[in-house]
């Protein structure tokens, strides 16, 4: 009997930490998830994506958001977000991204993200 290898190509395996610049064992990749006053969903990282993101995915049954780079990588979150969090993406279809300077925590720029909710 023959063997058919199958090369099929898988995408990179990593954290989130992988793909953004400048994380360093004492400079680590912070992520946040706020809701403001209004009830929008807002979240907050303190590196630059070494791809943009094209969207962000939540699952409302596990509380897990994942991110979606350009290219159809997926990235996990890696923590799941609070349930008290879930009410308030339900009523989201897209996410305020904040970027704040590492050395002041001010913010630097910001990008409104598609959400796309799974009830899985």
């Amino acid at each position: 009997m023959d063997h058919i290898e199958q090369n099929e190509e898988k995408p990179p395996v990593g954290t989130l930490a992988d793909f953004v610049y400048g994380v360093t064992k004492d400079n680590e990749l912070e992520v946040s998830v706020a809701i403001n006053e209004d009830g929008r969903v807002i979240l907050f990282h303190n590196k630059v994506f070494k791809n943009n993101l094209s969207w962000l995915e939540f699952d409302l049954r596990t509380n897990e958001l994942d991110f979606i780079l350009d290219g159809g990588e997926m990235r996990n979150f890696g923590m799941p977000l609070d349930r008290s969090v879930s009410k308030h993406m339900q009523n989201t279809h897209q996410v305020l991204t904040v970027l704040l300077d590492d050395e002041t925590g001010n913010a630097k720029e910001g990008h409104y993200i598609p959400l796309i909710l799974h009830q899985s």
